[in-house]
């Protein structure tokens, strides 16, 4: 019923479920689970309202800041918000810092004010963090085990990872931004800041270069990078603003349609005019497959960023190399609209969770938008087209801004734009971690109305720039983790990264005499341990609620999958043996002979924390 295994430098005692699960358990056997998720016809959680309704068309004279895309959500549409838990503590990395950008520091609980929606909360957790520069580091274990736990962190740390995201940046600022980087690195950088470089590309997220204070292996790797042609390469700018508008194509609204005959009169003019169109509404349709397509990607990779390092106490930066992101923001409670609203939603949390900040650097530098620049542009309307397409690039480029300056507000941190020097906006967004005020309080779960909870942190010091997350999503996918729990367990068995939100042990059991099986496969036994004190346990029966997957690959190809839903009702005995020892949970995979890579991922379906790890198998 018990089984040992080294762990956390000691030996721990790991309570392993599988053996008591007929006097505690309702086992749910899973089958598959790799891929993409299926996006959902209707977001989750919500009755499905209409969307809001669309704002002038671009260049009608009405203000351009009216425009909200048709396909788009607001979380305050969703209604009414069921929280899984009634103690909900919201926590808040403050930085505090002089006109001149240094640290302030001893600053004392009484100086802070933490307003939510405009109303004063009692601040219920204080705590001045100067965070260490102390790279983490996977923990050592014996040889046939595996595990995403990480040493060194005892106490918060400082990290950055900077994003070099080819996605939503033109190809030609993708080399001027590298260059920059190369600056920032050879000159600029911090020696003892860990820093780690990943790709955001069209297939999804490379790394490029873990965590390390070497600056030399970072200016290595970023010369490996060759520039990739962004998802809008091939869409025009008028065309991506229509796309992020929701719009007609500026300068080709009120086509008429060609006479019935081809040799009818005008039958040539409208011809003409209906290819136009015919094209025009063409490129509008592809540039908004591109745009969700790129919108699904760079979310993706944030959440995939903030699983991996959700592990580790402490703020941590990530400084987003880009050239825009996709979609429009009347607020930060306006959602990409369909199922991308849940991933949207999910994607922030976990931002939040992992106490990530994003700063934005504009790798476009300083922007010429105006059309008679462009040397890409295909068609040169001229009259009210050409006011239209005026108008429209001005409202990209803003929105562009606006929507950088969210991201890095909803998250505390900060944009750089319309400017040329990378380099020193790199350094700025890399010192910003030195040092921190965590600020938590306790969330009013009374208050079941759902959406953009505004924050508002105030210090009793002149002269002083605070910078902190201007708010939080409430909404069902946010506070029931349930809602999630299919697309989180897909994404995580793909990630590249492993994601370490609970810390968890793999055992490959020891090579006996494995079974023969129905051709020519044998049985591959594992344990996965979850260590102590990780897992939520709820209401007055004490009910658990975990998954367990492993799927093993072989040439990039499944070749098996296993995995249950754990779940039910604790003792107090055996609460107490949890809280102690952890969990424990075999199976066997059916594998025939060869080398294969086995990804483990383990889900607590109570707080939406995930495990997962890699482990390399060969069957004899």
């Amino acid at each position: 019923m018990y089984m040992k295994s080294q762990l956390f430098g000691r030996y721990v005692v790991y309570w392993t479920l599988a053996l008591v699960a007929s006097s505690l358990c309702a086992w749910t056997q899973r089958t598959g689970g790799g891929g993409r998720p299926t996006p959902p016809t209707s977001r989750p959680g919500s009755a499905g309202p209409p969307p809001r309704s669309v704002g002038s068309p671009i260049g009608s004279g009405n203000s351009l800041n009216a425009i909200v895309p048709p396909n788009a959500h607001h979380a305050d549409d969703e209604g009414k918000v069921e929280f899984r838990s009634q103690t909900i503590l919201v926590q808040v990395p403050t930085v505090v810092t002089d006109n001149s950008g240094n640290h302030i520091h001893n600053l004392k609980k009484e100086d802070f004010q933490i307003l939510e929606n405009g109303k004063e909360q009692s601040i219920s957790a204080f705590e001045e963090v100067v965070a260490s520069n102390t790279r983490p580091t996977p923990l050592k274990v014996p040889t046939g085990e595996f595990t995403n736990v990480l040493t060194n962190t005892q106490q918060p740390l400082s990290l950055t990872v900077l994003a070099i995201d080819t996605v939503n940046t033109p190809f030609l600022d993708q080399a001027y931004a590298r260059k920059e980087l190369l600056k920032y690195l050879s000159e600029n950088v911090n020696p003892a800041q860990p820093l780690g470089m990943v790709v955001i590309g069209g297939n999804g997220m490379k790394i490029v270069q873990g965590l390390t204070t070497d600056s030399a292996k970072l200016v290595a790797s970023l010369k490996k990078i060759s520039g990739a042609a962004p998802d809008m390469q091939n869409v025009d700018v008028d065309t991506q603003a229509t796309a992020a508008a929701g719009e007609t194509i500026p300068g080709y609204s009120g086509v008429t349609a060609p006479t019935p005959g081809l040799l009818g009169p005008g039958a040539i003019a409208d011809t003409a005019g209906a290819l136009q169109e015919f094209i025009g509404e063409g490129d509008l349709q592809y540039g908004q497959f591109k745009q969700q397509d790129a919108i699904e990607t760079t979310l993706r990779a944030f959440q995939g960023l903030a699983w991996s390092l959700s592990g580790i106490p402490g703020r941590k930066t990530l400084i987003w190399v880009t050239g825009s992101f996709p979609f429009y923001m009347d607020s930060p409670a306006a959602l990409p609209g369909g199922w991308l609203s849940s991933l949207y939603e999910r994607t922030m949390q976990a931002l939040n969770d992992a106490k990530m900040s994003i700063y934005p650097v504009d790798a476009r530098g300083l922007v010429n938008y105006m059309p008679a620049a462009d040397a890409t542009r295909r068609n040169r309307p001229s009259g009210p087209a050409a006011v239209q397409s005026v108008n429209a690039r001005a409202w990209l480029h803003q929105t562009t801004l606006d929507t950088l300056n969210e991201f890095a507000e909803v998250t505390g941190g900060r944009a750089f734009y319309n400017t040329n020097d990378l380099a020193g906006a790199f350094k700025r967004a890399e010192d910003d971690a030195a040092s921190y005020y965590m600020l938590g309080y306790y969330l009013d779960t009374r208050n079941t109305k759902a959406g953009w909870r505004q924050l508002k942190v105030k210090v009793d010091q002149k002269s002083v720039e605070v910078r902190a997350r201007q708010g939080f999503l409430v909404t069902n996918t946010t506070m029931n983790p349930e809602l999630t729990r299919e697309q989180d367990i897909a994404f995580a068995t793909t990630s590249p990264f492993e994601a370490t939100g609970l810390p968890i042990l793999v055992q490959w059991k020891p090579e006996t005499e494995p079974k023969e099986k129905a051709g020519n496969k044998k049985e591959v036994g594992f344990v996965v341990h979850v260590a102590r004190n990780n897992l939520a346990v709820e209401g007055v029966h004490n009910e658990f609620n975990v998954d367990f997957l492993a799927i093993a690959e072989k040439s990039g190809k499944n070749a098996a999958t296993v995995g249950q839903t754990v779940k039910g009702a604790l003792t107090p005995a055996n609460l107490e043996r949890l809280k102690s020892s952890g969990m424990g949970y075999s199976n066997v995979l059916d594998l025939e002979p060869g080398a294969y890579a086995v990804r483990f991922v383990v889900r607590d379906n109570l707080s939406g924390r995930i495990g997962s790890v890699t482990a390399p198998l060969v069957v004899n």
